[in-house]
């Protein structure tokens, strides 16, 4: 395959990689309409863990003792994210104002690499921070100064994401893809799931539509596009992929339009361009390589 059609291609999977990403949001809060939002995230995690191993098995039997310490390590910490953000989904009032504020995570990841290990992050860092929390200051305006639950549980999953990828970058660095993936997302259903049933109601039964959305989640929102991002960042950069997935919010914020009939306030659409906007200037010296060459 030429460079050319390879770059196209790469380009089209990790668009294909947002619009899952996207879709699994809808999932999600179709799923958690009968299902206990951790008992939710648990079985979507057991199931999506279990159908990576398929693939993964290999790595995961030749994976030493330390790299299976520290993948567990970044599992719990990968469990904790998920936990957060699946409360804030189920409290969630606007999906598309939620994946903004999960997405502020990208831009604390330099910050958290600068204070964890000592890395110095690029400029643009202090200009995207104040930005984005500018962005974080308007979508709580628009409630009258107050910051509603949902947003403060994509606020700390975003926090919890911005470590979880630090983690991955410094401490798991030989850790094979598949078999890392496998035990982070096992690990969210090994630690979450008992939470679920000490502090949770589970339901007697469960309708038939909702197990569907529970699947399609698993399937598609968690394995399908684990594996497809995978494949794509394997005929990229990762600067070049970075840049697209940085598209996941958009496309939620579109699609939840579309399926929920969703719309925005001017305030809400500041606050959302602004996060979208220090997302672009955090990443600005990928996005100006990626332009150059």
């Amino acid at each position: 395959m030429r460079s050319g059609d390879s770059h196209l291609r790469a380009d089209l999977l990790l668009l294909l990689v947002t619009l899952l990403a996207a879709a699994g949001w809808i999932f999600s809060k179709e799923a958690l309409a009968g299902l206990p939002p951790l008992l939710f995230i648990g079985v979507r995690f057991l199931l999506a863990g279990m159908l990576l191993a398929v693939f993964g098995w290999r790595q995961l039997v030749l994976l030493p003792g330390r790299g299976w310490l520290r993948s567990l390590l970044v599992g719990a910490l990968f469990a904790v994210a998920m936990g957060f953000w699946i409360m804030g989904l189920a409290s969630a009032k606007h999906l598309g104002e939620g994946a903004f504020i999960s997405s502020l995570g990208i831009v604390l990841v330099p910050v958290l690499a600068r204070f964890l290990f000592g890395d110095t992050p690029p400029r643009s860092t202090w200009v995207a921070i104040p930005m984005a929390l500018l962005g974080f200051a308007c979508l709580s305006l628009e409630h009258g100064f107050r910051v509603e639950p949902g947003q403060w549980w994509f606020f700390a999953a975003a926090l919890a994401f911005a470590l979880v990828f630090v983690t991955n970058s410094h401490v798991v660095r030989q850790v094979p893809v598949l078999a890392l993936g496998t035990v982070q997302l096992t690990m969210v259903a090994v630690l979450i799931l008992p939470l679920s049933w000490a502090f949770e109601a589970w339901p007697d039964r469960v309708a038939t539509p909702v197990l569907g959305w529970a699947l399609a989640s698993a399937l598609l929102g968690t394995t399908a596009r684990f594996i497809v991002q995978l494949h794509a960042q394997g005929m990229t950069t990762p600067s070049h992929a970075a840049v697209i997935l940085m598209l996941e919010p958009m496309w939620t914020a579109i699609v939840a339009a579309w399926w929920f009939g969703e719309s925005m306030s001017m305030l809400q659409f500041l606050g959302c361009g602004l996060i979208f906007l220090a997302l672009v200037v955090s990443r600005w010296s990928w996005i100006r390589g990626l332009f150059a060459s």
